[in-house]
């Protein structure tokens, strides 16, 4: 899908969010790769073939709790 030289990561690479992002909608929370990846802002994950990726942010640290 990518037409990018070199190519971006695949969909199914371990750094696939580092593709290029081609379509991007903030208001509506999504990006959109040009691997076929969706990102969204809670960190979760839409790849091309249905596999959901739970939200992956990081643990908030105890002094930010205080």
């Amino acid at each position: 899908m990518c037409q990018h030289a070199p190519a971006c990561p695949s969909a199914e690479a371990s750094d696939h969010e580092a593709a290029v992002l081609v379509a991007v909608h903030p208001d509506q929370g999504w990006a959109l790769r040009c691997n076929g990846v969706l990102t969204f802002d809670d960190t979760g994950e839409l790849l091309p073939d249905g596999t959901i990726i739970a939200p992956h942010r990081a643990a908030a640290t105890a002094g930010a709790a205080a």
